[in-house]
């Protein structure tokens, strides 16, 4: 079988037991550094994958993915509803309204995000109903004005279903400064935890409600809710579906609320990977060092080749591959431990946890009791290229340095 001198000598080279026996424990620690700097990225990434996909979930299942309003309340949304839902990207379409305020209650206060919804519709575009750990959504029932706290507004206020919680909403009027505050007694008819910022500052009323507190018509409501296909491509689609509705009618999507926090996870893993990135850098530097030592080992081998006619580009070719193989190896194991663990990190977590009798993600401090894990192949795919690009470009020197010996000088005190 042909193969070519560069590649079957560079092989041999790497199988070969070799007399100086700390280049091969070299070599063996760069392959090693580089399989651990494999397996630390991907199960790094993949855990924050798993955080980001939590985060999303629960944020974006809780707060609108897009509304679409008017510069008067809608008095027909069913007809916004239908016209919004002709978009191949929207998935549900339910009444909304939004009012910002204050939570008071024996003499404590708390700023507070007061969603209207519709209880019969509202799981069609939220989460909420999976997380409700007191009373039900469907209390909310139109006239009472019942409100659905988070978690942490009820710790924070000691509140229990059926107590009474005070709003107090800014309105426009004729006294000097033109707003005077507006009170509402609320009645707590259930408690909801998502493990989000969201537990302190978003409670829900009936929508019917909402409008009666905004001094609305009867039947009127503040804008529609849209759940999407695609959230990324939430401020497009939003966009279009206001304008085919006509003049008058504004989008508003969850970019405008959210989007710097999900800017922020990603900059953060960005951030990451670069320095995580760094071991492998330094396994790299291990693989030149080895193969430095190689070419000096290796310097009669290299004149008697020269002399047999062997080419510098050939000498090159014989570093490379053997610099290559150790790359890819490495690279290879780190891959396959690094898929293990990170398809499995949940598992290990519990197993240790366990063990040691420690809770390490504890649900009181944390918003997850588990570690969660999403591996990605396509991070998989750039972690690996950059492994095996890191590690050839390291031969690069080391082989050119081989390809230099002159024949002559390398066999003068042999």
């Amino acid at each position: 079988m042909f193969r070519p001198l560069s590649v079957y000598i560079g092989l041999r080279y790497t199988r070969a037991k070799r007399r100086n026996h700390f280049i091969s424990f070299i070599s063996m620690t760069s392959m090693i550094g580089l399989a651990l700097g494999v397996l630390a990225m991907i199960v790094v990434l993949s855990v924050m994958n798993g955080f980001q996909r939590e985060m999303s979930t629960r944020i974006l299942g809780m707060v609108p993915h897009a509304t679409i309003s008017a510069t008067q309340p809608l008095d027909n949304w069913q007809q916004v509803a239908e016209a919004a839902l002709k978009h191949p990207q929207v998935l549900a379409a339910v009444p909304f309204a939004e009012l910002e305020g204050m939570l008071s209650m024996r003499g404590a206060m708390q700023p507070v995000q007061l969603q209207g919804v519709d209880p019969a519709l509202e799981p069609q575009v939220s989460i909420i109903g999976q997380h409700m750990t007191k009373g039900s959504l469907n209390d909310l029932r139109a006239g009472e004005f019942g409100v659905v706290v988070g978690e942490i507004t009820a710790r924070r206020f000691g509140l229990r279903l059926d107590d009474k919680l005070t709003l107090i909403v800014p309105e426009l009027s004729n006294v000097p400064g033109g707003i005077s505050p507006r009170m509402q007694r609320l009645n707590v008819v259930g408690v909801f935890k998502v493990g989000a910022e969201l537990d302190s500052s978003l409670a829900l009323i009936n929508v019917a409600d909402a409008a009666q507190i905004q001094r609305m018509q009867p039947g009127q409501v503040q804008s529609v809710r849209l759940k999407l296909r695609d959230l990324y491509k939430a401020p497009q689609v939003a966009s279009s579906v206001a304008a085919s509705l006509g003049e008058g009618y504004k989008s508003s999507d969850w970019t405008l609320t959210q989007g710097s926090l999900f800017s922020a996870m990603k900059m953060e893993k960005t951030m990451i990977g670069l320095l995580l990135l760094l071991i492998v850098a330094v396994a790299a530097f291990n693989i030149i060092a080895t193969l430095i030592m190689v070419v000096a080992d290796k310097g009669a081998d290299i004149a008697i080749l020269r002399t047999l006619g062997a080419t510098p580009r050939q000498i090159m070719g014989i570093f490379m591959v053997q610099g290559t193989v150790i790359g890819l190896v490495g690279t290879f194991i780190g891959a396959v431990l690094g898929v293990i663990a990170a398809l499995n990190v949940s598992q290990l977590v519990g197993w240790i946890e366990r063990i040691s009798g420690q809770q390490i993600m504890s649900s009181d401090v944390y918003f997850i009791s588990n570690l969660p894990s999403q591996l990605m192949w396509t991070d998989v795919l750039l972690i690996c290229s950059a492994a095996f690009s890191l590690s050839f470009l390291a031969t690069l020197y080391p082989s050119w340095r081989a390809a230099q010996i002159q024949p002559a000088e390398a066999l003068r005190y042999e």
